[in-house]
């Protein structure tokens, strides 16, 4: 298999002299769950983190990052980000206002600078596994290279699956 594309977001870091890898995997467009991406790219769940795209009730939009194996709470998030409420945005949303499609989202050369999240147990692990921008690709880099990289404001987001 021949080494993978950069991708804008991969582009960004190389910006700012931030040192990751690059690790490739086969996807299913039935399952992006990032469980399966986990145990594809050979690291735990709670360390490949997803990002969600989210509106606050002043129609401000946030991205929020957790762990693959979390749901987000979203009344954390609207406490972290001092808005009243926030909600998913529609599926139909998600490309117009980052430019991903779902299960390749990533804040990395995101459409809009929107304001990040990561949920504050990033913090446990030395790498973190995020999106690099397309489905089949992911980034892995240490956590506050991550924040430095999207301005992230660590935050408790997530709370387990029900």
């Amino acid at each position: 298999m021949s080494a993978p594309k950069k991708t804008n977001a991969c582009r960004v870091l190389d910006a700012l002299g931030i040192s990751y890898e690059l690790r490739a995997y086969e996807f299913d467009e039935q399952d992006l769950s990032a469980e399966t991406v986990a145990r594809k790219v050979g690291l735990p769940p709670e360390s490949v983190f997803k990002t969600l795209c989210v509106r606050a009730d002043d129609q401000a939009i946030v991205l929020a990052v957790l762990p693959g194996d979390q749901v987000l709470d979203l009344k954390a998030l609207a406490r972290a980000a001092h808005k009243k409420s926030v909600e998913p945005v529609a599926l139909k949303e998600l490309v117009g206002l980052t430019g991903y499609v779902r299960g390749g989202v990533t804040a990395l050369a995101c459409k809009k600078p929107y304001p990040v999240y990561l949920d504050e147990t990033a913090q446990l692990f030395d790498v973190i596994s995020i999106s690099a921008g397309q489905r089949g690709l992911q980034i892995f880099l240490h956590p506050d290279d991550y924040c430095r990289a999207t301005q992230a404001t660590y935050a408790p987001l997530a709370r387990p699956k029900d």
